[in-house]
């Protein structure tokens, strides 16, 4: 007799996409400092670089063990308590990688497939701009629980970012929230500035219906961070960044939770109605 569907175990590693449909709003940066915040919540956490063209996690990740080769299987890199793979760890910095589609797919492919993360609670996956093959083939390849989305407040980030909320909805892939960077900068006197516009990832939430999990300010700690290779959780840091990097990773795991009490809830209800 096949057991009924909410007792069905499902993979515990939970696969996070970090997307923005664009370049250049911080999404990689969120990803490592989000693998942090998580971290620090007493995760288990891995992060895969899926920027063939321009992989920077290894920058700001830097490994305490290199990538190797065990049983026919990729061990990650370890950084600072995090597993991580980029192509970064098996080419020079300063090489650029000029491959076609079909071959960065490739490579995502046996990160995927031929890595060995594991025993994880999540693995952010820092997708690369766009909404063509490697995103797709990251849709296609990876069960995914789940998207996080990152944008500027510029509309042409948002015009981008919408982008990518419509083909995660169009992949069936269920959108976790939407982050704003850049949102603004703080003076001493307390007085905030908005170089980049206002409201824009609250206005996207409003539209799409979906939570907005916080906004990072400009804060020159982020970039210290980035490029030193530090967590802006450590005890180090104490700017309005790191606050709002530790209330995202806590606003996620809520999200985490109530689309994990959903999904269960929907399956008793498919079960409790086949079974009339």
């Amino acid at each position: 007799m096949p057991l009924p569907l909410y007792e069905k175990k499902e993979p515990k590693t939970k696969y996070i996409a970090v997307a923005a449909g664009k370049g250049g709003v911080g999404k990689s940066t969120l990803t490592a400092q989000l693998g942090f915040a998580l971290k620090k919540l007493g995760f288990k956490v891995g992060l895969l670089d899926g920027d063939i063209y321009g992989p920077s996690l290894r920058k700001m990740l830097p490994e305490d063990k290199l990538p190797f080769q065990k049983d026919g299987k990729i061990m990650p890199a370890l950084a600072l308590g995090l597993k991580v793979l980029s192509l970064a760890h098996f080419r020079p910095d300063e090489k650029a990688a000029i491959v076609r589609a079909p071959i960065a797919t490739g490579i995502i492919s046996q990160f995927i497939n031929d890595a060995d993360w594991g025993d994880l609670d999540y693995l952010l996956i820092d997708f690369p701009p766009g909404t063509g093959d490697i995103p797709l083939t990251i849709c296609q390849k990876i069960p995914l629980f789940g998207a996080v989305l990152i944008t500027t407040p510029q509309a042409v980030s948002l015009l981008d970012v919408k982008k990518a909320l419509l083909s995660f909805e169009e992949m069936g892939v269920p959108i976790l929230g939407i982050v704003e960077n850049l949102s603004y900068f703080e003076e001493a006197s307390g007085v905030k500035s908005y170089p980049f516009g206002k409201k824009g990832g609250e206005s996207l939430s409003l539209a799409s219906g979906y939570p907005l999990l916080g906004e990072i300010p400009i804060d020159e700690e982020v970039s210290k961070a980035s490029d030193l290779g530090k967590s802006l959780c450590d005890a180090s840091f104490h700017g309005p960044a790191k606050s709002a990097i530790e209330s995202i990773g806590k606003a996620l795991i809520k999200e985490i939770e109530i689309l994990n009490k959903n999904d269960l809830a929907l399956k008793s209800f498919e079960l409790e109605w086949k079974e009339m």
